[in-house]
This record gives structure tokens, C-alpha cells and sequence, in this order.
């Protein structure tokens, strides 16, 4: 009986088996015809935007072959610093080069970032012996200028301003085989803090998020950059260049010359550079500095810091000049070090995870975290918040600086990975609304946690953002009695984020250059948080108007915390009398300092300073009344100044056409180097419209039929 048991057995699974496999392959059947006729909807768009062409993507295809692989720009990129620092102000002279090695006439267009708070003053065009003057115009009469110049076939070249740290240069009709060259004038003011003068001259820029969704906009004939505008960046595509690896360009572009002259007025102990190995050589009080290797790629900022001798730094220094009939002041001074009066702290440090930390910029944010849990003592709360599309916190709520806490929080913290997009406004929300939340639920708590707690937030990222302006607004409306600190990370940060969310957070900045020297910078930054030196700071000047009270910035002094300098610029003041600074100790004390104005040393470019100044208070003014700037007196003071700013641009043209009509002028948006550092997933190139997608989409739509038409087959013969 066993094995006619067993046949029937065998009979009835085998039939079992074939129904279930029968259902199996109609199933099957079905999910390919039905993917099939999706991929038929598919491809129609994809074919579609494979044939849309338009005249400004016809100037970025040459970017791409037929096979839709990288090529080499037209155009060769060269650049030559050459800054001359006198006392606090550096003036620097930036040359660009374009060299077409095509047989086609071309334009260049290349968004490069300079110094934050720059003031562009000049704009110079040179095509062989010939030398053409730009001058300030409005942005918009800029631009109509520049085009006509251009469809007339006649050189011509613009700079416009798209963030106080971020340009574009505009250069047409450059003829084949030839190079144009567009020289611009710019100072800033030489950053000092604990005894170090620092300067940086930026090269390259970080890519930027671009948060919101995607607007159904066509392209701007002056926009062409890797991004699409979105409801929170609506000019995204402006402030995006391409951005390559430095085998993607010529050999001998996207190199430059630097060299520093340096004039400090006082006597230097030393000069050197966190980014790059320099030679320097002395004359005198005079320093020049230029890279050991000559040329330099253009993937890095360019840092450099001077230092006086011990016992010579400055605790105050008075600058004047008289421009256009007009007396302008500029001072700074520098409280003493203030004996540590230190309080317990409600302490949160925010760490960026997203995509463009990827590689060393994730190594360095996670080591200076490290360094900032160091600084924490028993009596202090704490928390970790991480964030990429998404923030995250380590702990519901702030808790004890405990050594679990603390253990917990270094495992967590050396587990970190760089990945997603930068959302930023959630991770500030998170950081600055449960601090209040933490500080109410602390004072409630013990008569032990009674006591006043100064609360921090210290924010780490490479502030790669397109929507900076939206996050200095909700810092400003969230930051309650707390203060905001920044750390930047990278070798090439956005630094106007990075200075702006200190100020608009009343707390400071640092930037991590070195990376064999990451504590250094953040050693200074995490004492000097630990108790400003002065707060209710007061300035009055002798003599002073209530107009000249109008034209003194900043307006209201925030806090100065220890090695840092109060810097203070007036027009409309001469020079007497004296200048008093008054402000309040950690201990409650009062601190006083006078200056005599008549030992005012002659200064150059105050003038220019003071304008920026005035600019960014009525841009200020605008933002905290929730109102549009004043567009027309900004315009005129940037015109009278001859300044840059965000409603004026330079322009220079060529009276005499070049081009004659029937010849073709092809566009180059010439791309930015990756940041050293960087992750290769960080490459952003050209978006064109290849057949690429749609032989991918073609190729699978013809496996799908295949493997249809294989499953009928086997249904029809089994």
C-alpha cells in the first residue's frame, strides 16, 4: 500500500504545482503588458524634451558630445590676485582671462564667489592694446546695456552681484583664438581676532542646496546653472554653476597667480597660511607672500594670517579720510581679557549631514563636535542634533552633562555620515525652539537647576545654501535670549552665511582652514563662548549730529566676546575730539575706553566701507520691518560710491562692432572646480537634452515586449 499511497501522492502535488505555476506566468503576463504600455507614456515626454531645444541651452551643448559625455569648455579660465593690505583695509586687484581656443566667437559667463562684505569698486576690460572703463549703472539698464552690446557684434563685459559673497562676469564677443581679459577692483576689511589678522580670497564655491519645490518656469536667457529656480530660491539656476572635477578643464584653466603685499603699520612676528605653502619675504615692515608653487588650482580658499609681535598688538587704532568733501571714521578697539565668570550653560550643537559634507568636511565636523562635548563641565545641559532632508537629536530633550551622557553622545557622533539634502530651517526650528522649551522645563525643575543659564547654539555646516536670506530671517524671529555660534566647514564655505547667522544669532564664527589644525580656531571660539567680554556696549562720538548719528554702524553694538575687536565707521565726524566706548564686565563692572581722533592715522577706501555699511543697515531695516528695501536709495548710494550691490552692476563696452552679423556667437557657462575635499558625488554637470534617457527608456520598453511575447510562446506550446 506504501507505494501506491505514495504514487497518488506525487499525482496530486504535480497537480498542484502546475496550477500554481500557471497562475504564476498569467500574472506575469499581465505585469509586463502593463509595464510595457507605462513605459509607451514614458517615453513620449522623454522624446519630447530629447528635441526641445532653445537659444540658450544651444550655447551649453558643446558641453556634451553626441554620446552625452563631458567635453572640455571653449573657453581657457585664468586669474591673478594681487592684494595690497594698508592697516585693516585689503585692496585687491582680480584679473580673469578668457582664451577662446575655438573657431567660434563665444561668451563667456562665470559665477565665482569673492570675499564676504567685498566692496567691488571697478571694472576694467582689456582686449589687446585696447582698454575699456566700466562704469555703475542699475542692474537693469546694466543688463540692456550689455545686450545690445553684445547682438551688435561689439566687445563688451558685466559683473552683477547675485549674494553679497556671490558674482557673476559676462564677457561677449570674444573672437576665436583670442583672449579678453576683465580686471576688478575690490577691498575688504582684514578680519582680527586674538591677536591674528586673517584674510581669504575664495577661488571655488561649495554647491548648493536648493530647498522648495520646482517652479514650471522657462529658462531666463541670463540663468544656466545646474538647478531650477523653486518656490524658496527662485533665482537657483543664477547662483549654481557647473561644478567639475580639475581633469574635466584644460590643463593650464581654472589656475591662479596670488601675491600679498602687507602693510600692517605695525611690527609682524610671523605670516602664514593654513590652505597653502607660501614664501614670504620681508622689506622693512612690508610682507610679500606667494604660494611656493607658483599657480595655484582653483579648488581651495586662499587663507592667509599675520601676527605682531608679543606685547604689540593693537588695542585701538583710528583711521580718516576725507572723500568728496565729507570726513569718514573708522575705529577699532579692543577690550582687555576679562577674568572667566562662567555660568552654567544649556548648550546645543548642530551637526550638517547632508550630501555636500560628504568626505573630508564630514571628518572635520565630527572632530570639532568632539571637541565642543570636551568643553562641557558637570554643571551643563547639552544635546546633539544632526540633519540632512531631515533633523534628528540625540536626546528628546537637553540632559546632564553626565559622563553616560557624554559617552553616548561620542558614540553617536562618531557613527555620522554625510548623505540627503541640506533642509536647514528644521534643524534651526529644532535647535532654537527647544532650547526656550528646555530652559522652562529646567527652571521648573530644582532648586539645584535654579540657577541663570546662558544658552548656545552652535551650528556646524559648510552653509551651502541657496535660501540664506529666509533662514537669517527665522534666526532672527526664533533666537529669543540665546545665542547662535558658527562653525564653517570645508575648504571652501559660504562665509556670508556663516558671518551673517552669527550676527543675526548675537554670537560669533570661526572657520576651520587647517586640517591638521582643527582645534586651533575652535579652541578660541569654545572659550570665548563661555562668557562675552562686554555686553550694553555704548559708542558716542565727539561733536557727533543726529545726522551724523544716522551714519554711524553698526548702530547697535551686539555683544564682543573675548579676542574680538569692536569695529566702528562714521561720515560726517571730523577728526577731534574723542571717541568713547562703554560697556558692561561679566562680573557687572564697567569698562570705558577713550580715543583721541585727532591721532586718526590716513586711511583709504573708508569711504567705500562706510557705503557697504549703510547699504546692508538699510537691507537690514527692511528685513526686520518686513518691508521691500529702499531699491532707490540704495541705487544712489552705490552709484555716487561707485559700489556693486544688489540693485546696481558693472558694465564696460567697446564702441566699435567686432562681429559681423552672420557669424554665430555659441555661449560658454564656464563651471567651478569641486572644493578639495570634496566627494566626487558632488560634480554637477550640464543638464542637456541628450538622447541618453530615451534609448535607456527605449531599451528597457523593448525587454518588456520580449518578455511578454516569451510568456505567450510558453502558454501557446507548454
Amino acid at each position: 500500500m506504501a507505494p501506491h499511497g505514495f504514487g497518488r501522492g506525487c499525482r496530486l502535488t504535480g497537480g498542484l504545482s502546475a496550477g500554481r505555476s500557471l497562475r504564476v506566468r498569467r500574472f506575469m503576463e499581465g505585469v509586463s503588458l502593463w509595464m510595457a504600455m507605462l513605459l509607451v507614456l514614458f517615453v513620449q515626454p522623454l522624446y519630447a524634451e530629447a528635441n526641445t531645444g532653445n537659444e540658450d541651452s544651444a550655447g551649453v551643448l558643446h558641453f556634451v558630445d553626441g554620446k552625452g559625455q563631458w567635453q572640455e569648455p571653449a573657453l581657457v579660465l585664468g586669474s591673478d590676485f594681487d592684494v595690497r593690505v594698508s592697516g585693516l583695509i585689503a585692496d585687491s586687484k582680480l584679473v580673469r582671462t578668457f582664451k577662446n581656443t575655438s573657431d567660434d566667437w563665444r561668451e563667456g559667463v562665470f559665477v565665482f564667489p569673492l570675499p564676504e562684505k567685498a566692496s567691488v569698486y571697478g571694472l576694467t576690460m582689456k582686449i589687446g592694446e585696447r582698454t575699456i572703463v566700466g562704469e555703475v549703472q542699475p542692474r537693469e539698464e546694466a543688463r540692456k546695456t550689455y545686450e545690445t552690446a553684445r547682438d551688435a557684434g561689439r566687445h563688451a563685459a558685466t559683473v552683477e552681484q547675485q549674494r553679497p559673497n556671490l558674482f557673476t562676469t559676462r564677457v561677449a564677443n570674444i573672437p576665436p583664438g583670442a583672449e579678453v581679459s576683465v580686471e576688478l577692483n575690490y577691498q575688504q576689511l582684514v578680519s582680527y581676532r586674538d591677536g591674528v589678522f586673517e584674510l581669504s580670497v575664495p577661488t571655488t564655491l561649495t554647491p548648493r542646496y536648493m530647498p522648495g519645490e520646482p517652479l514650471a518656469v522657462a529658462p531666463q536667457q541670463w540663468q544656466g546653472g545646474w538647478a531650477v529656480p523653486t518656490t524658496e530660491v527662485l533665482d537657483a539656476n543664477a547662483i549654481s554653476p557647473f561644478t567639475v572635477d580639475v581633469d574635466d578643464v584644460a590643463a593650464g584653466s581654472h589656475r591662479a597667480s596670488v601675491r600679498f603685499t602687507i602693510d600692517a603699520g605695525l611690527a609682524l612676528a610671523n605670516v602664514s597660511s593654513p590652505s597653502h605653502p607660501v614664501v614670504t619675504q620681508q622689506d622693512g615692515q612690508v610682507f610679500t607672500v606667494e604660494p611656493q608653487v607658483g599657480e595655484v588650482v582653483m579648488n581651495r580658499d586662499f587663507v592667509l594670517r599675520w601676527q605682531a609681535f608679543a606685547g604689540q598688538e593693537p588695542e585701538a587704532a583710528v583711521f580718516h579720510q576725507r572723500w568728496a568733501d565729507e570726513d569718514y571714521l573708522l575705529a577699532m578697539v579692543v577690550p582687555g581679557r576679562a577674568g572667566k565668570t562662567r555660568l552654567p550653560r544649556e548648550l546645543t550643537f548642530v551637526i550638517d549631514t547632508s550630501g555636500s559634507m560628504a568626505g573630508e568636511s564630514i571628518r572635520q565636523a565630527r572632530e570639532a563636535l568632539q571637541l565642543g562635548l570636551e568643553t562641557l563641565a558637570p554643571g551643563d545641559r547639552f544635546n546633539v542634533i544632526q540633519f540632512n532632508s531631515q533633523p534628528h537629536a540625540l536626546f528628546m530633550q537637553s540632559e546632564m552633562a553626565t559622563a553616560n551622557n557624554l559617552a553616548r553622545a561620542r558614540q553617536y557622533v562618531s557613527g555620522l555620515s554625510a548623505d540627503g539634502g541640506t533642509e536647514m530651517a528644521p534643524a534651526l526650528t529644532m535647535a532654537l525652539q527647544s532650547q526656550r522649551a528646555a530652559g522652562r522645563l529646567v527652571a521648573a525643575s530644582s532648586e539645584s537647576d535654579l540657577a541663570p543659564r546662558v544658552r548656545q547654539v552652535v551650528f556646524m555646516t559648510d552653509g551651502a545654501v541657496g535660501n540664506e536670506s529666509a533662514l537669517f530671517d527665522q534666526i532672527r524671529r526664533q533666537l529669543g535670549d540665546q545665542r547662535l555660534f558658527t562653525v564653517a566647514i570645508g575648504s571652501a564655505p559660504n562665509m556670508h552665511f556663516m558671518r551673517e547667522a552669527a550676527r543675526w544669532g548675537r554670537g560669533s564664527y570661526t572657520s576651520v582652514q587647517d586640517p591638521t589644525d582643527i582645534s586651533g580656531p575652535l579652541a578660541k571660539l569654545f572659550a570665548a563662548m563661555e562668557a562675552p567680554v562686554l555686553t550694553d556696549i555704548k559708542v558716542s562720538w565727539q561733536g557727533q549730529s543726529a545726522s551724523a548719528l544716522e551714519d554711524s554702524f553698526p548702530r547697535r553694538p551686539g555683544d564682543l566676546f573675548q579676542g574680538e575687536p569692536l569695529l566702528l565707521v562714521v561720515r560726517g565726524v571730523s577728526p577731534a575730539g574723542e571717541l568713547s566706548v562703554s560697556g558692561r564686565l561679566p562680573g557687572g563692572g564697567m569698562w570705558q575706553q577713550r580715543l583721541d581722533l585727532q591721532q586718526a592715522a590716513s586711511g583709504t577706501g573708508l569711504n567705500r566701507y562706510w557705503a557697504r555699511e549703510k547699504i546692508d543697515s538699510l537691507l537690514d531695516d527692511a528685513r526686520v520691518q518686513a518691508q521691500e528695501p529702499q531699491k532707490a536709495k540704495i541705487t544712489q548710494l552705490a552709484v555716487e560710491h561707485n559700489l556693486m550691490s544688489p540693485y546696481t552692476s558693472f558694465v564696460a563696452v567697446d564702441k566699435t562692432p567686432v562681429r559681423a552679423p552672420e557669424s554665430a556667437l555659441l555661449k560658454d557657462n564656464l563651471p567651478t572646480l569641486l572644493p578639495a575635499g570634496s566627494q566626487p558625488g558632488m560634480v554637477r554637470y550640464p543638464q542637456t537634452a541628450t538622447f541618453a534617457p530615451l534609448l535607456i527608456a527605449l531599451g528597457l520598453l523593448g525587454l518588456m515586449f520580449s518578455a511578454a511575447i516569451t510568456l505567450l510562446q510558453r502558454r501557446a506550446y507548454p
